[in-house]
């Protein structure tokens, strides 16, 4: 097994993006890092929203019309004509490229990510996301989708990975005693990014566009340059805590005996992945996001196809509602779209949270439980009516989908160690790639594969539902299987001693201290820090409950 021991760099002075430079003194207060965290995450998270582009996109010729592009043109022609408008099929490959590129750079960029530290990685993050978003804007201005894959699809998803788990070591690192709800303030971030992006984007484009212009590249320019800022004012105040720092006055946690699922030493990320505990976890997220974000893709033709008229008090099957009709319940379906994305980032904070009382296998658990019960449940809620327990379900569900992501990179750091959990937590995302194929993939077949064979719409999604109930039964056996990393794993201490030289681990600079309260002055910083990102979001928040609320009427 290869594992990195050299010792490092000759000594040099540290450039102003080095790790050594971003070492915290004494009287630093900890909880100016989760809004640094934060405002990265809101940014990138707008890679949810990206759908709010495609329709403008698809008519950027023809303005009020798409001009429809020959018959016999190809695919790979329609990347470079300037001819005709994009199908929005084609236009949709960018938000698949996000995922793939994120999963793939957060696990070959971990390893350098803990190395270089998470202000290096937060800059070029913002470097790439931002960049992406420019090179977006001249492949809209000249039409050139190949210019929009590259830009935002494969630029934009390198910044999306090294953003992602730019602050997960470090904000582990500093809140020991509260693993969970450190990754869950950030990882929060990145559910609500989407909530403050698409309704700035739909205002942009609402101030850009006129007879001549859909105003998306123009859009594009201003959220890079918003975006920007915001991003390198989140790296910039990144702070990584010295060797060995505690809060004071906490003592860790004595351990019991037989109970080793919280370790005190460490796993080298060219060693974690190999082992078995890796492999499980791996399918533990997969499965969860699968069954997830399947429901995410196709919640608004769900509920209507579902309920269709009973959404308005009437009987009337999907087929039978006149145009009327449909508008409403699609008002009805954004609604509780807008309901689930709210629960999906809720779910981030409280599951991960909740993980530091109950555990995070005990977590999970419940995810699992929770999920088949529902899942199970949900295709009766629908055949008797009952809109309000089916709404329900799906907002626990969604909940839980969130929770899945905030909730691991504890279950790593707990399995494996801290010393690396930012690069391991990179290759874990891989799963995340994984499941982003897998699970609108499989409801979207299944649910024609059901409307082909003659099953009623109000019944077509029944057998996916019970499907992904049984990829929650395949995880909760998986989680099940997950014990304690054999001893054969951890480094050594010379192995620790030579990463930390790798990784420019130190002390605090001219301090023994290793063990602080914040400085009482830091409290009005705190609070300036955590308004710059709370204050978009609770607005977006705003957008969306008013979106919600035709749910209710």
């Amino acid at each position: 097994m290869s594992r990195s021991t050299t010792a490092g760099a000759p000594a040099h002075a540290p450039s102003f993006l080095s790790k050594e430079r971003i070492i915290a003194r004494p009287g630093f207060n900890r909880w100016l890092v989760p809004p640094a965290a934060l405002a990265i995450h809101l940014c990138i998270g707008m890679a949810y929203g990206f759908s709010v582009f495609w329709l403008p996109l698809s008519q950027s010729l023809g303005i009020t019309a798409p001009i429809a592009c020959s018959p016999d043109m190809g695919f790979i022609a329609k990347l470079f004509t300037n001819e005709c408008d994009w199908p929005i099929s084609m236009l949709s490959w960018i938000y698949t490229l996000f995922f793939v590129f994120l999963g793939c750079s957060a696990a070959v960029l971990g390893g350098w990510l803990e190395h270089a530290g998470p202000r290096k990685a937060g800059l070029v993050s913002a470097l790439c996301w931002c960049g992406g978003m420019l090179i977006s804007a001249i492949g809209v201005k000249t039409h050139q989708l190949w210019l929009m894959w590259l830009g935002s699809g494969v630029i934009g998803g390198i910044g999306l990975g090294l953003g992602y788990i730019s602050p997960v070591s470090t904000l582990i690192k500093w809140f020991p005693d509260k693993r969970g709800m450190a990754t869950g303030m950030a990882i929060m971030g990145f559910g609500g990014g989407a909530m403050v992006g698409a309704p700035l984007a739909t205002a942009l484009m609402g101030h850009f566009g006129n007879a001549q212009e859909v105003g998306v590249w123009q859009s594009f320019m201003v959220m890079a340059a918003i975006y920007f800022v915001f991003m390198t004012a989140g790296a910039l105040t990144y702070r990584v805590p010295p060797t060995g720092w505690k809060p004071e006055g906490w003592v860790p946690p004595a351990k019991k005996a037989g109970n080793g699922m919280v370790t005190d030493r460490h796993v080298h990320v060219s060693v974690a992945w190999k082992t078995p505990q890796f492999v499980l976890v791996w399918l533990v997220l997969c499965l969860n996001v699968s069954a997830g974000i399947g429901i995410l893709g196709m919640a608004s033709p769900l509920l209507q196809e579902v309920f269709a008229g009973k959404l308005l008090g009437n009987g009337l099957s999907f087929s039978e509602l006149n145009a009327a009709q449909l508008a409403q319940i699609a008002a009805i379906a954004a609604g509780f779209t807008g309901l689930l994305s709210l629960f999906n980032i809720g779910g981030r904070f409280f599951w991960a949270s909740f993980s530091d009382y109950i555990g995070r296998k005990n977590t999970y658990f419940a995810f699992f439980a929770l999920g088949v019960a529902l899942y199970s449940l949900v295709p009766n809620m629908g055949h008797l009516g009952n809109v309000a327990l089916f709404v329900a379900a799906f907002c626990i569900i969604l909940s839980m989908y969130g929770g899945g992501f905030s909730t691991v990179p504890a279950y790593l750091a707990d399995l494996f160690g801290t010393q690396m959990v930012g690069a391991i937590h990179g290759r874990l995302l891989t799963a995340w790639a994984a499941a982003g194929v897998l699970g609108p993939v499989l409801i979207t077949y299944l649910r024609e594969s059901q409307l082909a064979a003659g099953v009623a719409r109000a019944a077509a999604y029944d057998m996916t539902l019970y499907i992904l109930a049984g990829l929650l039964v395949l995880g909760f056996v998986c989680n099940a299987l997950i014990r304690p990393v054999n001893e054969k794993y951890f480094m050594t201490d010379a192995e620790l001693a030579a990463e930390r030289a790798l990784s420019h681990d130190k002390g605090a600079d001219g301090a023994q201290s290793l063990e602080w309260r914040a400085a009482p002055g830091s409290a009005p910083l705190v609070a300036l820090a955590w308004a710059v990102v709370v204050i978009p979001l609770a607005w977006g928040v705003w957008i969306t409950l008013q979106k919600t609320a035709v749910l209710f009427h």
